[in-house]
């Protein structure tokens, strides 16, 4: 008779804090070779970029519960063990803000934030811009302090609620459990979604205050899940050749998630298009601008690779049923679309950055490589922080009133 199979040992979280450190020191090694303004820049883009990330987690965790569903109980729980990062975004997140509270620097990433900050081209300063005078009400330092730590305190406390009712059923098994987080969850979406959004419009859009765009919430809500949804793949791959996961994930959850992967590539490219083809159709100064930027140098290459890369590679791809139950043929697709969520990331924020004549530097420049570091860094920290929440419950919610209807989810002998 053959010995049991010790189940695998706990991840280690220790390097994943390595990398995050070292990815956030060679960050600021960057201070040596490029202006405080650049590497300030590439940190708001690592920041994004895995606060949009564990947002659409959020997201999902919420939606799971307020449609009462089946199939995602599984992957739920590393969902929930992710969230713990938000903590730890909010302090990534501080050294921007404390920037913008310094005087001298105030101006540096939101030049808003200095009424004496030179306008592009040399047109006046910051102050005398009747545009940011009429949005001043919204467009202010304290609001902005405000409403970040408003964000955060949302995410964190909903994260919190959701984490500990799912984690305390594991030990009681009572449904009341389920009741709560569905109630929360009702309350929660409306919350997730506007926060979301403002701060896709204060962090994000207001770096060129000029613009004006009706979408740009959904744009940003449409890749916080798409980053979530590749994000849960990987972690769902992992833990199968792990063996933690041996028995319990079978094709069809890989297939639903791999369907919710395609209809959001289908969601960002009607909001992304529509937000483009509303602007060229307008042509308004006021919002033109913003795409004319983007159509200078290197950045009409990154444009073209956001058009067909983000769309059309993924939405092409992910047509196959193969393509999102394959071990070996799903991973490599949500690879890529993180890294052209990094990409998509880095086309709304870097242009931002502007040399005297009001044009915006090169893509392929150091602020590239340090926004390359900072997501590294950022990361790393996002990482340890769900491995080192991993081993404190249960690898699934072992007592979830869903849990048997999950582990024997519509399977199939699909080839």
């Amino acid at each position: 008779m053959s010995a049991p199979v010790p189940p695998p040992p706990a991840p280690r979280s220790d390097q994943a804090l390595y990398v995050g450190l070292a990815g956030i020191a060679t960050t600021g090694f960057g201070l040596m070779f490029s202006p405080l303004k650049m590497v300030a820049f590439a940190w708001l883009v690592g920041v994004m970029f895995w606060t949009a990330i564990t947002i659409g987690m959020l997201l999902l965790v919420l939606i799971h519960h307020i449609f009462d569903a089946s199939w995602s109980t599984i992957i739920r729980r590393q969902y929930e063990h992710w969230l713990s990062a938000f903590k730890w975004l909010a302090l990534l997140f501080l050294p921007l803000l404390v920037l913008s509270w310094m005087p001298r620097h105030s101006g540096l990433v939101w030049s808003w934030m200095d009424p004496a900050t030179p306008l592009p081209g040399g047109h006046g300063t910051v102050g005398t811009d009747v545009l940011y005078v009429k949005k001043s009400a919204f467009l202010n330092l304290n609001l902005f302090t405000i409403a970040t730590i408003a964000f955060f305190a949302v995410w964190v406390f909903l994260s919190c609620k959701l984490r500990k009712h799912s984690f305390a059923q594991d030990a009681d098994g009572d449904a009341v459990w389920t009741l709560k987080n569905r109630w929360w969850a009702a309350a929660g979406i409306p919350l997730a979604a506007l926060s979301l959004t403002f701060a896709s419009i204060l962090w994000v859009k207001s770096l060129e205050y000029h613009w004006f765009s009706t979408m740009y919430g959904v744009w940003f809500f449409s890749n916080c899940v798409r980053g979530a949804l590749s994000m849960g793949v990987l972690m769902m791959l992992w833990l199968y050749h792990r063996g933690d996961y041996a028995g319990l994930l079978n094709r069809n959850h890989l297939h639903s998630i791999g369907q919710l992967v395609f209809a959001f590539t289908v969601f960002w490219g009607y909001v992304s298009f529509s937000q483009y083809f509303l602007i060229w159709n307008a042509n308004i100064p006021e919002e033109t601008f913003w795409y004319n930027l983007r159509e200078q140098g290197d950045w009409y290459w990154v444009g073209m690779l956001i058009l067909f890369g983000h769309f059309f590679v993924p939405f092409l791809y992910l047509l196959s049923y193969k393509h999102k139950v394959v071990h070996a043929w799903i991973r490599p697709i949500v690879i890529w679309v993180l890294a052209l969520i990094f990409v998509d990331i880095c086309y709304n924020i870097l242009p931002a950055i502007k040399d005297a004549r009001g044009d915006p530097l090169p893509f392929l420049s150091l602020t590239l490589l340090w926004s390359l570091t900072a997501v590294i860094g950022v990361g790393g920290i996002c990482v340890w922080a769900y491995l080192r929440s991993f081993p404190t419950t249960k690898l699934i919610p072992i007592r979830d009133p869903r849990i048997a209807e999950c582990l024997v989810y519509h399977e199939s002998s699909h080839e």
